[in-house]
């Protein structure tokens, strides 16, 4: 079984550790063993989370891109709601209850389960996409951050600007900063940023409703009714500006479903609810998906097309940070700025706690700090931003059969017979019929993609279920069905004893950011 790391002041050979290295260490939260009872957080801390990480900046990307799929109103309010509930669901039933049991980071448990060598691919592989992802949302910010330096926008693969290179450096430097902080001190940031950027995207629709209104022909909107009229024929019309065919309702309810979904079918959030006290908490991750992915979308949308009608422009061609600014102005600046940190913050954290189970002797923090000026230096460069959204269909494809064999060995193993963690009672150090299975449904939906067989959103369900008959079968056939060794503990039994630590006070969202936000408006 894994045994904890410990720390101290000096290492085996009696090396003292610097103050430097101290400092970072003292921000260690559990990253190689199961988090204690005393260290156990509050729901305010995962409201608050949540809606900071989904009133992001990548709201103003996607709410502007249902405008530019030929949405219709109804694929819009009825669609989004089908989806939302379907990755609340999945946060509630797949990704909470597992990670309150083992109180583990999945980046970790794996390790129980696909041996070390499946550990480190996995766990290199969610870095660098967590990373790029992360980096995207630097450069929303950034997008943002150079207008009142005059800054053009990026358009290229490439940075035009060295201005825009220093902007992105600063940018960067805040959020690397606050990832390494750790997760209380996310959640509180996110808590104090969340309420004021809402009150940003609905006073940007506010201020887009009379454009919005001149361009339907209607006068005045006294009822639901006309409301439904204006956004109807300006904003989500059902048709898409090169006539090619919308998306339709499905396609969209998939969308917000596996818009997150390396971090709830992929089990990448067992970092967050190992905090948990009751997998039930998985359902405050209701608060980011229809704050943030229903609610904040829409006025994304409304926003995007009334600051297209100010400047008599193809919407196509507004990034974030100009459609801020022409229906927010300044606060709309400080927006989108705050919004990509409350995103690439948490992102950022989870590369952080990949790379860890990677780095034997390196903290969290240490980790974080490294990977976070990769990150900063991803960001410097806009070709993920162009392609944002086929970027988050694939990253969370390319993930998500770590989680389902996972769940595949934690729960049916020991109902059907084959025993759990068999690759480590057995001393190998790779599990085959789990690389085999996960390499086999990647390569599955990549051909289903290509062919036009399969839509890129509905490849979720054939690759989980995939994923879980192959590797049953296979580790059936290659050792699963010999008992373990009598007396074995689960590795989310070995837990440390519980330090008494000062109580913190618990992040629950507070008045002061709504007037701070209702001061900016």
């Amino acid at each position: 079984m894994l045994q904890p790391s410990t720390g101290g002041a000096a290492d085996a050979a009696g090396v003292a550790t610097p103050p430097a290295a101290a400092h970072l260490d003292a921000l260690y939260e559990f990253d190689r063993e199961p988090v204690t009872d005393d260290r156990l957080v509050g729901p305010g801390y995962f409201a608050g989370s949540f809606a900071g990480e989904h009133v992001a900046a990548t709201e103003f990307v996607i709410g502007v891109t249902f405008v530019n799929w030929g949405a219709s109103v109804i694929d819009i309010f009825l669609g989004l709601a089908v989806g939302n509930a379907l990755a609340v669901l999945t946060w509630t039933l797949l990704c909470a209850p597992i990670a309150v049991e083992t109180r583990l980071t999945l980046y970790w448990y794996l390790r129980s389960i696909g041996g070390p060598w499946l550990t480190v691919v996995y766990n290199l592989l969610n870095a660098v996409l967590f990373c790029i992802l992360a980096g995207c949302m630097i450069t929303v910010s950034a997008s943002a951050a150079r207008i009142p330096f005059g800054i053009a926008p990026q358009v290229h693969w490439y940075p035009t600007d060295p201005w825009f290179v220093l902007v992105v450096l600063v940018v960067g430097a805040v959020v690397v900063a606050l990832a390494m902080a750790g997760f209380k001190r996310l959640a509180a940031f996110s808590s104090v940023c969340s309420p004021w950027m809402l009150l940003m995207f609905l006073a940007g629709a506010l201020v887009a409703m009379p454009h919005l209104m001149a361009a339907a022909g209607v006068t005045k909107i006294t009822t639901l009714a006309d409301f439904f009229t204006v956004v109807g024929r300006v904003v989500w019309t059902g048709r898409t500006p090169d006539g090619s065919a919308p998306l339709g309702f499905w396609k969209i309810a998939a969308f917000a479903w596996i818009c997150n979904l390396a971090m709830h079918g992929g089990l990448s959030d067992m970092a967050l609810f190992r905090y948990a006290r009751s997998a039930r908490y998985g359902l405050f991750s209701a608060v980011g998906m229809f704050v943030g992915h229903y609610l904040a979308w829409m006025c994304a949308g409304m926003m995007g097309v009334g600051a297209a009608l100010l400047v008599d422009a193809p919407l196509a061609g507004l990034d974030s940070g100009e459609v801020a600014y022409r229906t927010l102005g300044w606060a709309g600046i400080l927006a989108v700025t705050a919004a990509g940190w409350t995103t690439s913050n948490p992102t950022l954290y989870r590369a952080g706690l990949a790379l860890q189970a990677v780095t034997p002797n390196w903290s969290r923090a240490r980790v974080t700090l490294v990977a976070g000026i990769a990150t900063t230096l991803i960001a410097c460069f806009p070709f993920v931003f162009t392609r944002l959204l086929d970027f988050v269909g694939w990253y969370g494809l390319l993930l998500a059969p770590a989680g389902a064999i996972v769940l595949t060995e934690h729960y049916l193993f020991p109902r059907i017979g084959l025993t759990r963690y068999w690759v480590q009672h057995q001393g190998k150090s790779l599990n085959v019929p789990a690389l085999v299975a996960w390499v086999a449904s990647v390569v599955m939906a990549l051909v289903l993609e290509r062919t036009g067989t399969v839509h890129l959103f509905y490849l979720f369900l054939p690759v989980y279920l995939l994923t879980a008959l192959l590797y049953t079968g296979l580790a059936a056939l290659s050792g699963a069905r010999v008992p373990g060794p009598a007396g074995a503990v689960p590795v989310f039994t070995q837990r440390r004893v519980p330090q008494a630590l000062p109580a913190s006070a618990p992040a629950v969202p507070r008045p002061t950011p709504y007037l701070l936000g209702a001061f900016s408006l």
